[in-house]
């Protein structure tokens, strides 16, 4: 695999969370506009699609977490370690850390608060997400499939949509790919809130999602934020 650098792209489209722009950025502490996750996410996965390829998109997987901010035009490399995960770095500083995997185990069945269902048509401003944040690789559009951060993407949608009110923070993912999705295709997500507790930095909800195009799974996520800061 081999790294990749990018100065980092803050959306203006995740301006509806204060974290993410200049000012309220500031006041949570992080000294200016966070950079979105799934942005840093979409970075992270360059490395894999580009060496693992399709088969890693159709039955791959990986597991995400964010470790420090990234503030808007930063620049950031991505880099493989020994162990085969890619991390995200600013100068010296480790902020994400992406770990791939082939073949994930199917998750076990969801226990908790079952959320409403939600339909996603893939559109531009879910399937153009990558190439907005400045990922470049060219596999999407000839293989005519969506990147793989739509899907968390569409997670934290559903995050906002019915568990947020006011600034709010992705900490992690757990991803299984099953099968790839087409631009165009419409997602059925059903979701269930597994566990939800309290920790130094604010209250925190992890969430299972089943997403599947025409009745066939598509993707398995576990998706965890901190949906209120202390």
């Amino acid at each position: 695999m081999k790294p990749w650098s990018i100065n980092a792209v803050n959306l203006p489209e995740h301006g509806d969370n204060p974290v993410h722009t200049v000012q309220g950025g500031s006041a949570a502490g992080f000294g200016g506009a966070v950079v979105a996750g799934t942005t840093i996410a979409a970075y992270m996965t360059r490395p894999v699609a580009e060496a693992w390829g399709t088969g890693w998109l159709t039955r791959g997987g990986y597991d995400v977490a964010f470790r420090g901010p990234v503030l808007a035009d930063e620049p950031v490399t991505v880099t493989p370690d020994s162990d085969q995960r890619i991390i995200a770095r600013v100068g010296e500083r480790d902020c994400a850390w992406l770990a791939p995997t082939m073949d994930p185990a199917p998750f076990a069945a969801p226990v908790g608060r079952r959320l409403e269902p939600t339909v996603f048509e893939l559109v531009d401003r879910w399937t153009g997400y990558a190439a907005r944040a400045g990922e470049d690789l060219d596999l999407y559009d000839s293989a005519r499939i969506v990147h793989p951060v739509v899907w968390i993407t569409l997670a934290n949608r559903v995050f906002v949509e019915q568990m947020i009110d006011g600034a709010w923070v992705h900490t992690r993912s757990r991803v299984a790919h099953r099968a790839t999705a087409t631009p165009g295709d419409v997602v059925v997500i059903e979701a269930v809130e597994i566990d939800r507790f309290e920790t130094r930095s604010g209250e925190r909800a992890l969430v299972q999602l089943e997403m599947t195009v025409d009745g066939v799974p598509v993707v398995q996520v576990e998706h965890e934020a901190l949906v209120r800061l202390f």
